[in-house]
């Protein structure tokens, strides 16, 4: 959608349509800095809550998403294009992951003993560290917020949430989904505000770190704004993941998981798979089975259960892509399937695949967030790895092999990413730390290591006091 940051309103554009949809006003910077200083207000009781206390609130989130995700679903499809289906298997992740963090936070969270010889008691316990501001985009408009929501609030913080411009009624819909859960009032805020305004907001002393989720640039531009104040902060970044098909993999096999890949929210997410560097002897049969595999992601309604490829967020973020496919061509690489504009209203833009992609080509240089698989031949393994690592990025990775040994160890030593994957497709889970290395960001989500992002670890050390000796006086 156009950037509304200049208007007094955030415009939703139905990226299936065109159409208008709802307008949202935006708030002041003045109604920001007071939202952030009554959400620290509401902190600091927040805090001294049990942890039993705080898993029945977000328990009692997982049931109210369960209980709406089919509005919740269509209200993600009207505004940044999702489809039904996957809109409700959002919706279930970020239910799931309630009940995760509200199940396993005290545990993340337990004071750790620390053996330290001269006697006394030595501990870590970890502390709320006080108001997160996150500032979260339009791509997974729940699963997000709710990602590093849920074990924010468990540690026992707040949050603000300044969501992307293009999913307003998402924003205000989480906010009222922790105030239908019992959170106190203030304690969660979405704040519509221009994005100009976020370093202002930074700067707030009721505002005690940052998550961000978005673009390099972004995330340069808080790191700056954090880094000047001395606050923390998280930052994922974009990704261009690569997949590595070695010489022992099934080529079917290996274009199926390149297909899931590449396709996951219509190829329009960070860890979505990007560049397949296949070796030389597969490049025909795997070129073969994932243009197959590819050609079963057909464009729809997005609102048809049976819809597996809808639009993309807005026209912009479309002919972007196209540009880049374009110029790729233009370059050397070769279209096998898609990379044409339909002829009809919308972000519409068809699964692609491009093969010969080479240095030079925006297929190989750099991130395309869309439906557009680029495929990279090389000799063997070690050029194989050589390539994957030569990438600013450095979020998920792939190996595809029919010997589990050799994947293990290509993806614990070889590979320059926060995570890899053997003959699977890199997603996130509670249960495990979700980052990157690079220009993929850094700090983690999820897990023991995400939860303990947000908290002060503090060094505790108790002692009996000595006695002073000497003559009792009668």
């Amino acid at each position: 959608m156009p950037d509304t940051d200049s208007a007094a309103v955030a415009q939703v554009i139905n990226p299936a349509t065109g159409a208008r949809e709802n307008s949202y006003p935006l708030m002041t910077l003045d109604d920001a800095l007071k939202a952030a200083e009554r959400a620290k207000a509401a902190q600091l009781g927040w805090r001294k809550t049990s942890f039993a206390d705080r898993a029945a609130v977000v328990g009692k989130a997982a049931a109210l998403l369960r209980d709406r995700a089919d509005d919740y679903a269509a209200l993600m499809t009207r505004e940044m294009g999702k489809t039904l289906t996957d809109g409700r298997a959002e919706i279930e992740k970020c239910a799931a992951h309630c009940d995760w963090f509200a199940k396993n936070a005290e545990r993340y969270l337990a004071d750790q003993p620390v053996d330290l010889d001269g006697g006394g008691e030595v501990f870590v316990t970890f502390n709320p560290i006080g108001v997160v501001l996150a500032v979260m985009p339009w791509n997974f408009p729940f699963w997000q917020v709710i990602r590093f929501a849920a074990p924010a609030l468990m540690a026992g913080n707040g949050a603000v949430l300044k969501h992307a411009s293009n999913v307003p009624g998402c924003a205000l819909a989480i906010e009222q989904l922790w105030r239908d859960a019992g959170l106190p009032d203030d304690l969660f805020r979405t704040l519509l505000l221009p994005s100009k305004e976020i370093a202002h907001l930074i700067e707030s002393p009721h505002i005690a770190a940052v998550t961000l989720t978005g673009s390099v640039a972004a995330g340069k531009s808080v790191a700056a704004a954090a880094g000047g104040v001395l606050k923390k902060c998280v930052l994922e970044l974009g990704g261009s993941d690569a997949y590595l098909i070695l010489d022992d993999a099934d080529p079917a096999a290996a274009a199926k998981v390149a297909a899931t890949a590449r396709m996951v929210n219509g190829g329009q997410s960070c860890i979505a798979g990007k560049r397949f560097i296949v070796v030389e002897a597969l490049k025909q049969q795997f070129e073969e089975a994932l243009v197959e595999a590819m050609r079963g992601y057909e464009m729809g309604d997005p609102t048809d259960g049976n819809t597996k490829l809808g639009p993309m967020q807005s026209v912009e973020a479309r002919d972007e892509v196209h540009e880049q496919v374009e110029k790729s061509v233009a370059n050397g690489a070769k279209l096998l399937l898609g990379g044409e504009v339909p002829d009809k209203a919308g972000a519409w833009y068809p699964a692609t695949v491009l093969t010969d992609v080479a240095l030079g080509q925006p297929a190989h240089d750099e991130e395309i967030f869309g439906p557009v698989a680029a495929i990279i031949t090389v000799k063997d393994e070690a050029d194989a790895v050589r390539i994957a690592n030569d990438s600013e990025f450095g979020l998920g990775s792939g190996v595809l092999t029919g010997d589990v040994d050799r994947g293990r160890r290509i993806a614990r030593e070889e590979l320059d990413a926060g995570m890899s994957f053997v003959n699977e497709n890199v997603r996130s889970d509670p249960r495990m730390p979700f980052g990157g290395v690079k220009h993929s960001g850094y700090g983690r989500e999820c897990a023991d290591y995400g939860i303990r992002e947000f908290v002060n670890i503090k060094t505790v050390l108790v002692k009996p006091q000595a006695t002073s000796g000497g003559s009792k006086v009668e």
